[in-house]
């Protein structure tokens, strides 16, 4: 087959600063990331503009997910098939043109086909960015790099509800879409005067092309049946759902199917093959669980606050925002660190401490103050920023910058997955454990009950000195009782659910001691201890 080997000028590589070119970069990496959690919480306020109930609203957010999840893995051989930084571009193009379609949709069901275009766009820019700050920077450096990478990939989860919230409170939904404008034609232009191809990406030629349809159809028809799964399954009760039943059905066939089918192409378009090197397939199942960990407690923690403890959607956002920048502090630090010690050290360290902050959060109760929760959320995110760097420098220690791209979609299409995986079973869990709680309490409201006689004739007594009647105030007596039952229940199922993110973290560390060593020689030189 033809190829075709891309270059680009030497000199004006080399003139351009390598820190410009990680913030253009991340520039376009914490807008995507952003997407995926700004239009939550303005889902209401979509759905009454666009004469739709909450429900056929959510499909916004799943079509935006199922189409990232089919990019995402696919994004090392588009880069070789039109060049990696011509894709780049087209991507952030597409992803700033579907930005504005989105902002002014006429209906849902435009918008949602807008929504497919956004998340076809931005599925692949977190993956390219990573490959480009991994060529940019020498090995020594890159976990500084990744670092700054990080900030942008592990903030924009945790303001993007706060972010949207606001503007849909002060504006109009439609600008959570249109604020994507500005910073796609910046990106653009950034783009194209600093970043270039680097020698040895060989872009393959169209003519004699033999496109992989079969493994292309089975990635984007499991992926999209994994996706409506996850997305979907709490809402329709499951497995009760025969279409949650098949989209299940067709996941695990299709997805078992393409691994077998690539494996056994000499031009994949997914390279399973990378999963073969240790440090890449236990870094890649670790991303996976961190993403797991972030977003399910990113959306239990705001849920806990507004619910139980009535604050608004701007004052959980608030409780929130310390432990994002937090992590913007930290992770420069940890980059500096990765030079001194052992990446699967930091990961240890990040490990525990974030464990250490969900467990701090298995301990609220409905008189926690807004202190508390801000720094429960901080000790976490502290954690955190010990995880994404050291992971990501293990997992490309021993990939070879040929297979660069390849191995970049697999990681984030990890993490993208697990954070899909962990709302879903958070948000099940939650259910679930507040039924069985509930149920648990109501067998105590009897009128044999001590504590019950004692809470009930209390309520009575207060509501007859209001002026009630004595029907009248037993009724409300009881229905006082009811809610604080309720309540509690709901509390011991955020309290059993931050245990278990902690638990799932703390599970992960023995993993960590499977991984090969890795350390630098001074001046930058790579060695490897077995």
């Amino acid at each position: 087959m033809a190829t075709q080997v891309l270059t680009f000028p030497a000199a004006e590589r080399d003139a351009i600063n390598p820190w410009v070119i990680a913030g253009t970069v991340m520039l376009a990496t914490f807008m995507e990331v952003l997407d995926t959690s700004v239009a939550n919480v303005a889902l209401p306020h979509i759905a009454g503009s666009l004469s739709a109930s909450v429900d056929e609203a959510t499909w916004v957010l799943t079509a935006y997910l199922v189409a990232n999840a089919i990019v995402l893995p696919l994004s090392g051989w588009l880069s070789s098939l039109f060049g990696r930084k011509r894709f780049y571009m087209t991507c952030v193009a597409l992803f700033t043109l579907s930005s504005a379609m989105c902002g002014f949709a006429p209906s849902l069901t435009t918008l949602i086909l807008c929504r497919v275009l956004q998340g076809l766009g931005g599925g692949a820019l977190q993956p390219v960015s990573q490959a480009i700050l991994r060529e940019t920077f020498p090995r020594e450096k890159q976990g500084m790099a990744m670092a700054v990478y990080g900030m942008g990939v592990v903030f924009a989860p945790v303001v993007g509800p706060t972010l949207g919230g606001w503007i849909t409170d002060n504006f109009t939904w439609r600008w959570i879409f249109l604020i994507n404008i500005p910073v796609g034609i910046c990106s653009l232009l950034l783009t194209s005067l600093l970043i270039f191809d680097p020698p040895y990406l060989v872009r393959k030629s169209l003519s004699g092309l033999r496109i992989d349809y079969i493994g292309l159809g089975l990635l984007a028809t499991g992926l999209g049946a994994l996706e409506i799964t996850l997305d979907e399954g709490q809402r329709n009760d499951w497995f009760s759902s025969h279409g949650i039943v098949a989209a299940a059905v067709i996941a695990v066939v299709a997805l078992i199917s393409v691994l077998f089918w690539e494996l056994r192409q000499k031009e994949p378009v997914v390279d399973f093959h990378l999963l073969k090197e240790r440090n890449f397939a236990i870094s890649t199942l670790m991303m996976f669980i961190l993403g797991f960990v972030l977003y399910g407690s990113t959306m239990a923690m705001p849920l806990f606050l507004q619910t139980l403890l009535g604050y608004t959607a701007t004052q959980s956002g608030m409780a929130l925002s310390p432990g994002g920048i937090a992590i913007m502090m930290m992770m420069p630090i940890v980059g500096m660190l990765l030079a001194r010690f052992e990446a699967r050290w930091l990961v240890i360290v990040g490990l525990v401490i974030s464990s250490l902050g969900l467990f701090q959060m298995s301990h609220f109760d409905l008189e926690i103050g807004f202190r508390n929760a801000v720094w429960a959320r901080i000790v976490q995110s502290l954690g955190l920023a010990f995880l994404f760097v050291p992971i990501n420098t293990t997992a490309f220690y021993f990939i070879s910058r040929q297979n660069t791209n390849y191995a970049t979609g697999l990681i984030n299409l990890a993490r993208n997955i697990g954070g899909s995986t962990g709302i879903a079973l958070v948000t099940t869990f939650l259910a679930r454990r507040e039924q069985f709680h509930q149920q648990r309490l109501i067998d105590h409201v009897s009128t044999l009950d001590g504590p019950y006689r004692a809470t009930f004739d209390a309520a009575k007594q207060m509501f007859l000195a209001k002026g009630a009647d004595a029907m009248y105030a037993a009724t409300q007596a009881q229905q006082l009782v009811y809610n604080m039952v309720h309540r509690q229940a709901q509390l011991l199922a955020f309290v059993e659910d931050f245990r278990m993110l902690s638990l799932t973290f703390l599970g992960v560390i023995p993993l960590v001691f499977l991984m090969k060593k890795t350390r630098a020689r001074k001046g930058g030189a790579d060695t490897l201890a077995h």
